[in-house]
């Protein structure tokens, strides 16, 4: 067990001394081409940045006009049918949007039932086998200029519905 904390532990160190020896190897200019990339970073940052905001703003309202709340009840007889928690439903809808306002939620999840109650499991599952689409869609179709998304979008959420339901089925089946 030892031998793996120490592999874990030394994992990004040695990548990192990985590729600045093969660049070595190469015979690149390393340093050069690290601040190349850094200013790449911050270009893109720069020009995702209005999104990321207008992200967060739209995150913040969905929850401090009750307007996420208002839709989970609205949602909540049909999630009933299909046995799916009540609860995890604003956290469905916020993972779309934001994975750290979802991760908010699911915190809030395990300090009320507790994150060995079922739902805590579910939604830990949950957490792990969706995807923040319409964050991914904003940030990265924006960053390569994607404007026609045609398709994308539907098989996104499709793919998420999908990636919920397998997760209520998992829990069930493993955690009963």
């Amino acid at each position: 067990m030892s031998i793996l904390l120490l592999l874990s532990d030394m994992m990004i160190p040695l990548t990192i001394m990985g590729i600045v020896a093969y660049g070595l190897l190469k015979r690149d200019k390393v340093y050069d081409s690290f601040i190349d990339g850094a200013m790449d970073g911050m270009k893109i940052t720069f020009n995702i940045l209005p999104t990321l905001i207008g992200l967060m703003v739209a995150v913040g309202v969905l929850r401090a006009s009750g307007t996420l709340d208002l839709l989970a009840g609205f949602l909540a007889p049909m999630t009933r049918l299909v046995g799916f928690p009540e609860e995890a439903m604003p956290l469905t809808l916020m993972r779309l949007v934001s994975s750290s306002a979802a991760t908010g939620l699911q915190l809030d999840v395990y300090a009320t039932h507790g994150p060995d109650s079922f739902i805590g499991r579910f939604v830990s599952v949950m957490m792990s086998s969706t995807e923040t689409v319409f964050y991914t869609f904003s940030v990265y179709f924006l960053h390569v200029g994607i404007t026609k998304t045609r398709y994308t979008m539907s098989g996104a959420i499709l793919a998420n519905i999908v990636s919920i339901a397998a997760s209520l089925i998992i829990t069930v089946l493993v955690f009963g």
